[in-house]
């Protein structure tokens, strides 16, 4: 074999291993298949040269590169097309068809002189000699180099996708290189004696290689393995080390070392001590390049679950995870999405963009998260294109946007989808390869687990808060209840006192009654006998007077005493005839020793002729009793005005008592309150609370109602309605 057709041969099997693996991951898109057919057509031109570098016979060399180039003409197009599709360029599209109509009018004129003359011998090996329109294939194979290589230079430059970024540097190194050393074939084809630089293809592909296992340029979802690289490479120093024995062969062909030991020995030392070094040396330079920043994945799985398995604290969760996945995997930024409620909210976000706003809040119906839950798997946005129907993975795809995230871990805990973390790019640029995913799968479901173990602890803890919270609530509430109580007895006490007073006013009252009617007989005796005497020694008129006046404050003492008996009678009969003019003066006299020294102005308007109703008097006197008191003590000051009237209302048929005075009012917002058992707005000691709830009492028990008019600063207005029951003659029964 010709060594000088080793490179061709070289570059045909890394086109050979690129046409197997497209068909394999790569075909099933439009990428893929123009991509596939360059590989192709490239394959038939290194096969072409590596037949032409090893027959014989220029004729025979002639005819197959003839026939190679029929197919060959198309791979400028092949090539614009290419990149057009591969970078996504919707201008300029007439130059596609334009390429392509090019390529078919030559692919005719390739089996003539015009295209090949004839095939000429150098020192590599026989070589096509252009014809007349070579050149017009190698001017266009050299423009098309150029016009790629600058359009994939401003896509490298306007992306803001890292990643993206260096996958468009192997793609400009590897394929627009390879494209350039081919059009450099022009030299030898136009009689320059210069080995084809398109020989050398092979250099630029492996680069091409590297990109596509490491970036995955073409989205056939290839990740980088160590074993697959160390295979790889251990081929290649193979490969090379029968290259260095064919030239060694070749070399000392002419010499007869049959019998000499020096050759073999060499080759073992290189063996030894060249080839072994070096694919060690080649091993580590893998590691560095391929795993640079690499994590020991053991390592940091059980750091993680040994530091999380202590902690309860949601917050503290959060952050482990979130620092882990940063440091270790090397992210632009991680945000993790918490379950509330059903929806999700932004819980945590770390990363080396201040600038990166994320969309806070995320609905459970998203597509997403449906995703999530339906795959249970890591969602990755490059891959969205090649699975699922075509508007599911879009609108996964602008969610993942909206998120900067290139993959999305789902947190499955006992409950369900617990939560989610959102990954960027990494800094380095690199694609996440298997050993990520990894990681990331083990610490999302340990993180998952610690994070429903802290959830339901801190639901045991509001429970506890909770629960607490009740019994001192419960407890406030029974010493509120107790105080009550307290203040309940205390009123009931006053109340019982103050009935005990009553039955003593009342005991008083009437031993007073019979003292004070014999003093007051014996009195007017006594002025009458004075009168009829006629006599010089008789008393003067002066004395007259006073004798007089005594008889007449007498008189209004008995007054005051019947009264305080009326009141006070207690009997539960609610049929006998009660003047209400009557209770009201009683109500009136009972008082006077409450405003008799201020100057207050009774106003009083008795209806006369005003019908008696059915009650019980004394009950309907403690009435008058307590709104006539509560009046006076409503007006502040000396001075203001008491406005009492009774009347008959003939269209209801009601007997009106109505007691007005010039105090401050009562705020509207008590005047519902008035009315309730032990409401009162005076201080401790002043007042009960009892003598409206007891007026009320009373005027329902007579059928009737108690009702209050009053505004701030206009003074307050009771209103006694009770129904008039005209009364029967004497004997007279309602059965008769």
């Amino acid at each position: 074999m010709n060594p000088y057709s080793i490179p061709p041969l070289l570059s045909l099997g890394s086109l050979l291993a690129l046409i197997v693996l497209t068909l394999m991951r790569g075909a099933r898109t439009k990428v893929g298949r123009l991509f596939l057919l360059i590989c192709v057509l490239g394959a038939c031109l290194y096969l072409d040269i590596f037949l032409a570098f090893n027959v014989s016979s220029p004729q025979m060399a002639l005819t197959i590169s003839r026939i190679d180039h029929f197919l060959i003409i198309y791979l400028f197009p092949l090539y614009i097309h290419f990149f057009h599709a591969y970078l996504n360029i919707r201008k300029r599209r007439w130059l596609i068809p334009a390429a392509y109509g090019a390529a078919f009018i030559l692919m005719w004129l390739t089996p003539t002189p015009l295209y090949i003359v004839s095939m000429e011998k150098y020192y590599f090996g026989y070589f096509a000699r252009g014809g007349a329109l070579y050149p017009l294939f190698g001017a266009a194979g050299l423009a098309a180099t150029v016009y790629v290589l600058i359009i994939i230079y401003r896509a490298m430059r306007d992306s803001r996708d890292n990643t993206r970024r260096h996958q468009l540097k192997y793609v400009w190194i590897g394929l627009g290189l390879m494209g350039f050393l081919n059009s450099l074939n022009l030299f030898p084809l136009l009689g320059y004696p210069l080995y084809p630089p398109g020989n050398l293809s092979f250099l630029p592909l492996i680069v091409f290689a590297v990109g596509l296992f490491k970036y995955d340029l073409l989205d056939m979802g290839i990740f980088i393995k160590k074993s697959l690289v160390y295979s790889v490479l251990t081929a290649a120093l193979t490969l090379l080390y029968g290259l260095i024995v064919l030239a060694a062969e070749h070399v000392v062909q002419d010499f007869d070392t049959s019998d000499s030991l020096v050759f073999p020995m060499l080759f073992f030392l290189l063996v030894v001590f060249i080839f072994g070094p070096l694919k060690t040396r080649v091993q580590a330079a893998v590691d560095r390049v391929f795993h640079k920043g690499r994590y020991n994945y053991r390592r940091v799985v059980t750091e993680v679950s040994r530091r999380i398995i202590t902690m309860l604290d949601l917050d503290q969760i959060a952050r482990c995870l979130t620092d882990t996945v940063v440091d270790a995997v090397q992210v632009g930024h991680c945000a993790l999405f918490l379950n509330g409620s059903g929806d999700f909210r932004l819980f945590l976000q770390r990363g080396t963009d201040p600038g990166l706003r994320l969309r806070s809040f995320w609905r459970r119906d998203s597509a997403l998260l449906g995703r999530l839950r339906a795959t249970h798997r890591i969602v990755a946005r490059r891959r969205l294109r090649t699975t699922g129907n075509a508007t599911e993975p879009t609108s996964v795809a602008r969610e993942m946007e909206h998120l900067a995230a290139e993959i999305v871990i789902p947190l499955f805990g006992q409950k369900g989808l617990n939560g989610f973390m959102a990954l960027g790019q990494k800094r380095s640029g690199d694609l996440f390869g298997r050993e990520d995913l990894d990681l990331l799968e083990t610490l999302a479901g340990q993180s998952a687990l610690a994070i429903e173990n802290a959830r339901t602890y801190r639901e045991i803890e509001a429970l506890n808060e909770n629960l607490e919270k009740k019994v001192a609530d419960r407890t406030r509430a029974l010493e509120q209840t107790l105080e009550e109580m307290k203040l309940t007895q205390d009123r009931l006490i006053r109340s019982e006192s103050l009935a005990a007073i009553g039955q003593l006013v009342a005991g008083v009252a009437h031993e007073l009654n019979n003292p004070l009617a014999t003093v007051k007989s014996l009195l007017q005796t006594t002025v009458e006998d004075l009168s009829e005497a006629d006599s010089q020694d008789g008393p003067d008129d002066m004395t007259m007077d006073d004798l007089n006046f005594a008889d007449r404050e007498l008189g209004r003492a008995q007054e005051i005493v019947a009264s305080l008996l009326g009141l006070s009678r207690q009997t539960q009969t609610y049929a006998e005839p009660v003047d209400l003019n009557t209770v009201v003066r009683d109500a009136l006299r009972v008082l006077s020793n409450q405003f008799k020294a201020r100057e207050l102005n009774i106003v009083t308007e008795y209806a006369p002729d005003l019908p008696t109703v059915e009650g019980n008097f004394a009950n309907l006197g403690q009435v008058a009793l307590n709104i006539i008191k509560n009046a006076i003590q409503a007006v502040t000051g000396n001075t203001g005005t008491i406005h009492l009237a009774t009347a008959f209302d003939p269209d209801r048929q009601q007997v009106v008592f109505a007691c007005g005075d010039s105090g401050p009012g009562i705020a509207p917002n008590i005047q519902a309150d008035i009315f309730k058992p032990f409401f009162t707005t005076k201080t401790v000691g002043q007042g009960s609370g009892l003598g409206l709830y007891i007026c009320h009492e009373i005027i329902q028990r007579h059928g009737g109602t108690l009702g209050v008019e009053s505004a701030p600063g206009k003074g307050t207005r009771f209103e006694v309605r009770l129904p008039f029951r005209p009364a029967l003659p004497p004997g007279r029964t309602d059965a008769a």
